[in-house]
C-alpha cells in the first residue's frame, strides 16, 4: 500500500466521523433509513481511517 501522509488521513478521519455523525442525526430526526445507514457507512470508514494513522503513524 502506498504511503498517505499523516495529515491527509488526518483531515479524512474528522471529514468522515463528522459527516457521519451529521448523517445520523439527520436521519435519526427525519426518520429516513438510508440516510442513517449512509451515516453509519461514514462513520465506520472514519474508524478505518483513525485505526490506519493509529497503527501506521504511532
Amino acid at each position: 500500500m502506498k504511503r498517505i501522509k499523516p495529515v491527509k488521513i488526518k483531515i479524512l478521519l474528522l471529514v468522515f466521523f463528522i459527516t457521519g455523525i451529521y448523517g445520523i442525526s439527520l436521519g435519526l430526526s427525519t426518520y429516513k433509513p438510508m440516510i442513517t445507514m449512509l451515516g453509519v457507512i461514514n462513520l465506520c470508514l472514519g474508524g478505518f481511517f483513525g485505526w490506519l494513522f493509529l497503527t501506521k503513524y504511532m
